[in-house]
């Protein structure tokens, strides 16, 4: 119990803001990119990436910053195999044409130190198209397991797949894709 609480004001002591330009990298092992979609009206299905890549500046102080990610498209999982197949395939994410899905952003939104926004460019299928990324949750400090400095946050956005050339079934199988991308970064 004191080893517990002693821990927590450690944490709490070490915690800290990303000040002037800190440099992140992505941290895979926390990092999976997630979306939802309405199946044929009957339920929403989930699925995940599970390879994500990329790079992070951060200056609240100045509120700038960039964003670089870059998210694997055959590292997709729904916990089905065969559905995984399907959507890795020329009908829907063509892996193999489009290895990657990209979001780039030099436009970051602060609120004091909190980064609460983000506007940037996702490549997705080939097509380039602006999205906007709310940051709901944003927390900097060190990371009492590997001692490192972190930052983590989670995004949400809504796309239209039909924007980025993506529109097998659709309207039935819904347009509009829920992205939601909880991610960690490792200070450099």
């Amino acid at each position: 119990m004191k080893k517990t609480i002693l821990a927590l004001i450690i944490a709490n002591a070490l915690s800290f803001s990303a000040t002037a330009a800190d440099s992140y990298t992505v941290d895979p092992r926390h990092t999976f990119p997630s979306f939802e979609i309405n199946h044929l009206g009957f339920s929403v299905q989930r699925g995940r990436f599970n390879q994500t890549s990329g790079k992070v500046l951060l200056d609240p102080e100045s509120a700038t910053g960039y964003i670089l990610i870059s998210i694997e498209t055959a590292s997709i999982s729904t916990g089905l195999a065969e559905l995984e197949k399907h959507l890795r395939g020329k009908e829907f994410l063509n892996a193999e044409r489009y290895p990657q899905i990209k979001f780039t952003s030099d436009k970051l939104h602060f609120n004091k130190d909190q980064l609460v926004a983000a506007d940037g460019v996702l490549t997705l299928h080939g097509i380039s198209k602006p999205v906007h990324l709310t940051v709901g949750h944003f927390y900097c400090g060190l990371n009492l397991i590997n001692m490192k400095n972190t930052c983590g946050a989670n995004a949400t956005t809504t796309i239209k797949r039909s924007a980025f050339g993506v529109d097998k079934y659709a309207p039935k199988l819904a347009d509009d894709v829920n992205i939601a991308i909880q991610i960690e970064v490792t200070k450099d």
